[in-house]
């Protein structure tokens, strides 16, 4: 078991006056490497800099920060470095499949073995919530980055059109008026890219066709009762584009430029996750005009259904592992990112694994009150469907959503050239 030396005692005591970390690092002047999301467009970008920084100054250590969009480039890339040996010495990453060939591979170290010498390692965070690799079973990553998904809306769209928030009982028929109301009114019912981000619409569609028991499915084929349901999401997504019930370039603009239909009181509603909140609050004219709601539900899922979990978290890879020098330095770089104080300022609605909770949001403004009267107010929640297919598989489901909606393939199809990839 590694011991804290009597030397460390200062820069202990400056770490925890700065809320940031469990443990330091004895090795002075070290260089990590660490691959992350958090770039410069990313609402979390000044809390990660913010925390990092406070490692450096309290362990003497330099952090090289490899941040970039979490997209599926940005995915393959970080396997493509694994499997090259340029890989990061910690990496903030997702869990599921998407770190199956990093465990398989041996390319990341277990929390178990981590804690064979650093007996603390996350001790702050349930075990039971740490996740659990879906290749063998072991747990890798220590999880920050918890999630919910569901609907926000432009009140002021709403009001002009003579339409309701939506509210607990909010179903698929009644969202279904509601947006031939906005249409006709001129504004665009839903802010949704099927070029770039299609992925939260296809969740819950497939929810919609299932329940809370059998969400996490994923089918042999498109005939099958899961391929069904997959299916069944996918023509429910054609069919508000055949109803225009989607922007009219939604298949040729980006994600980015299609929510900005949302601050700009042109479009009621959008599908989206908890770290959104910082967006519409950094782009928002007036956040009052917005709040988080319900989304619409049918058959055996209840719009208080919703998805949620928990979905990255920080990996330490073998190769600094095996490095005396970085062992120490790494191990000491997650603890500072995963402190209390830090898990908080990243995520103050998220899902989160600390013993202790999240501290409540002070001063919360109309848009963080309405997403906790949400997220209290649930009454069922399940992981992403989505997270159980590898890269390949995603990718190419994601990609043919847009010709699903033009009618340029079939849905059954699609599923079954993803699932193919999937085997």
């Amino acid at each position: 078991m590694k011991k804290l030396t009597a030397a460390l005692a200062a820069i202990i005591v400056l770490m925890i006056l700065s809320g940031c970390a469990q443990r330091v690092s004895n090795n002075q002047g070290i260089e990590i490497t660490v691959a992350s999301p958090f770039h410069s467009g990313d609402t979390n970008r000044e809390n990660y800099v913010k925390a990092y920084q406070a490692y450096e100054a309290a362990s003497g250590n330099k952090v090289i920060d490899k941040a970039a969009p979490s997209n599926e480039d940005w995915k393959a890339g970080i396997l493509e470095d694994f499997e090259d040996g340029r890989e990061p010495d910690v990496l903030f990453y997702f869990f599921g499949a998407d770190a199956d060939k990093l465990v398989q591979n041996g390319k990341v170290v277990s929390i178990s073995d981590i804690r064979k010498e650093y007996p603390e390692y996350a001790a702050n965070m349930k075990d039971s919530m740490m996740p659990v690799s879906t290749a063998n079973g072991r747990q890798y990553a220590v999880p920050v980055n918890g999630y919910w998904e569901s609907l926000f809306v432009n009140k002021k769209v709403l009001e002009a059109c003579g339409v309701a928030i939506p509210g607990e009982d909010y179903a698929w028929d009644q969202f279904l008026s509601d947006c031939e109301v906005i249409r006709d009114k001129g504004y665009t019912p839903v802010a949704c890219s099927l070029m770039d981000v299609p992925h939260y619409w296809f969740e819950f569609c497939v929810f919609n066709h299932g329940g809370l028991t059998n969400h996490l499915d994923v089918p042999a084929a498109a005939g099958d009762p899961a391929g069904r349901k997959w299916v069944d999401g996918l023509l429910d997504i054609k069919d508000l584009y055949d109803r225009g019930f989607l922007p009219p370039d939604t298949n040729t603009t980006p994600d980015s430029e299609i929510n900005l239909l949302m601050t700009e009181n042109k479009a009621a509603f959008m599908i989206d996750g908890s770290w959104k909140i910082g967006w519409f609050q950094a782009n928002a004219v007036d956040i009052d005009d917005f709040a988080v709601a319900y989304v619409p539900a049918k058959g055996e899922r209840l719009a208080t259904d919703i998805i949620s979990g928990l979905s990255m978290g920080y990996y330490i890879s073998k190769k600094a592992w095996d490095d005396p020098g970085k062992r120490e330095a790494c191990v000491a770089f997650v603890g500072a990112m995963t402190t209390d104080e830090v898990v908080s300022s990243f995520g103050e609605l998220s899902v989160t694994a600390l013993k202790n909770g999240t501290k409540q949001p002070q001063n919360a403004d109309a848009l963080v009150m309405s997403a906790l009267a949400v997220t209290k107010n649930c009454t069922g929640v399940v992981g992403a469907v989505q997270d159980m297919l590898n890269t390949d598989a995603r990718t190419s489901l994601f990609e043919d959503i847009s010709g699903i909606a033009e009618g340029s393939i079939a849905a059954e199809a699609a599923v079954d050239k993803c699932l193919a990839l999937q085997r």
